[in-house]
């Protein structure tokens, strides 16, 4: 009899996570970061420094080293956080995947990598959707496993469209390619017979983001309780705190259970996390440091040198939410504060970037901030300013999330703004990397004070020069701010935390008895 022949693994995906207050996505987006089809998306995914972020190297990676299999690559879409998609795009990259895949049927199995927290301008749920049409293409019996963002709103065409759902666990998120890595051994079991049971649990919790930390508190509990009741029978465990701002019906703290054949076990240890969560849910209110404290703390670690320098985290403009990476908040109070000896990075603002980069070093000139920008947040600001470094934006991360890829943040310049050198780049990222300041010539070590447009990807990266108290998240406005109530929801469920204090939830022994 002649050996079976190795399987055939569909490979495809959606990531973006998706702010409905922010301007809307164009595929140009996606083209400019990462777009692939067919066969390029296993040719980067096995690059020494991949354009993708790290879950589909993982799991490419980890098929290789678990025995013969033949990659189909269908098509792979992702980029940075942004508003809606449009749909007219999304709708295209729908009909490429299912053109590719059924030109490749039979397939033994998919794995599709996708974020789980995108809406477009029409649809609310497209990984949903975009699951749904992948199980309906490949038909009932073809395991699926996929994996997501733990800032996925999860929706239960999601959970009930595919096989094997694998959440990351860490945030900062660290452990994406792990995560790959795990829907290989989900696939390969899945090959051998595996047909996996999953539960799904939503609370009526929306975590704003700086309270979904995975080093400690209530949602780090809650992972941690996960992997400490896993078993033989339990295949994996994701608790996935969502994502606010894309206001959706879906949104919430969900856990999706998936045991290897006892659907009751999954659900028994779903419930079970999930009244975690609510017993603590009083602990996922935010608490941010006012500016003007922040201000005071930035003055005092500059006065005195035997202090711990500090990481100033402008929460509310993180690019990796959405924010537009340009608010000039922070900025403007350090300088008419007179802070010293501090470091601002990355600021959005390509016309700023390329004038600089017209004027070479040295030059002095009145720095126009957002002189073509409208979003809301975003107002313009004049200063006087000296071009200190430049750079044409391309680098390799070195620390966090962005370790290993190749990234290009297009013309840069460093500013000295008073006793501020703000980094400015020509296409938006969130300053989660040493390397954004560390291109540009920049002793991260040396500064007092150091601003980074991030929520908390940053302390995956600047974790080198800054412990956790350190760190000072700050509240001022913009798109991606922790208080909740800032903001005009549409579909958000309610009532919920921390919005609705009279939110209600029932644990599973009230369900069953009642």
């Amino acid at each position: 009899m002649p050996p079976p022949s190795p399987p055939r693994v569909a490979l495809l995906g959606f990531s973006i996570e998706c702010n409905k207050f922010a301007p809307v996505a164009a595929k140009a987006h996606f083209t400019a970061r990462t777009y692939l089809e067919g066969d390029a998306i296993v040719a980067e995914a096995r690059a020494p420094n991949p354009r993708m972020l790290a879950e589909t190297p993982g799991f490419v990676a980890a098929m290789d080293a678990s025995g013969p299999w033949v990659p189909v690559g269908a098509a792979l879409a992702m980029t940075e956080p942004n508003g809606p998609v449009e749909h007219g795009f999304f709708v295209e990259l729908l009909e490429v995947i299912e053109r590719r895949l059924r030109m490749a049927l039979p397939l033994d199995a998919v794995y599709i990598c996708s974020h789980g927290a995108a809406v477009t301008t029409a649809e609310d749920d497209p990984d949903g959707l975009l699951f749904e049409r992948v199980r309906r293409i490949v038909g009932p019996d073809v395991p699926i496993a996929a994996t997501l963002d733990l800032h996925a709103n999860v929706s239960e065409r999601m959970v009930r469209s595919i096989d094997a759902f694998i959440g990351y666990r860490t945030n900062p998120h660290l452990d994406m390619r792990e995560r790959g890595a795990e829907a290989a051994a989900a696939i390969r079991e899945m090959l051998a017979g595996l047909r996996p049971q999953a539960a799904f649990v939503r609370l009526p919790i929306v975590p704003p983001t700086v309270t979904l930390l995975t080093a400690a508190g209530p949602y780090a509990e809650m992972i941690d309780l996960g992997q400490r009741r896993m078993t033989p029978e339990i295949l994996n465990v994701s608790v996935m705190g969502g994502f606010a701002y894309s206001d959706t019906a879906d949104n919430g703290l969900a856990v999706v259970v998936t045991a290897r054949h006892d659907k009751r076990a999954a659900e028994r240890l779903a419930y079970e996390i999930a009244e975690l969560g609510w017993v603590n849910r009083a602990r996922f209110y935010p608490r941010l440091t006012p500016l003007e404290e922040a201000v005071e703390k930035a003055l005092m670690v500059g006065r005195d040198r035997s202090l711990p320098a500090l990481a100033f985290a402008d929460v509310a403009d993180n690019p990796g939410g959405g924010g537009r990476g340009n608010t000039i908040f922070l900025l403007r109070a350090f300088c008419e504060a007179g802070v010293g000896g501090a470091l601002l990075g990355v600021f959005y603002d390509p016309p700023l970037a390329a004038e600089a980069q017209r004027y070479g070093l040295h030059y002095q000139f009145d720095a126009r901030f957002n002189r073509d920008e409208t979003t809301n947040f975003s107002e313009p600001w004049t200063a006087p300013a000296r071009v200190v470094a430049l750079s044409d934006g391309n680098c390799v991360g070195r620390r966090g999330i962005y370790a290993g890829m190749r990234l290009e943040l297009g013309p840069c310049a460093a500013l000295q703004v008073g006793g501020v050198t703000v980094v400015v780049i020509s296409h938006r990222v969130q300053c989660a990397d040493p390397i954004f300041f560390e291109m540009m010539g920049l002793d991260i070590g040396r500064a007092r004070s150091v601003v980074v447009k991030s929520r908390g990807h940053f302390r995956g990266g600047f974790d080198e020069f800054f412990g956790p108290d350190q760190i000072v998240e700050v509240d001022l406005p913009g798109l991606t701010s922790p208080m909740l109530n800032r903001f005009d929801w549409q579909r958000l469920p309610r009532p919920v935390i921390p919005l609705d204090d009279n939110a209600e939830w029932q644990p599973l022994a009230v369900r069953s008895t009642s």
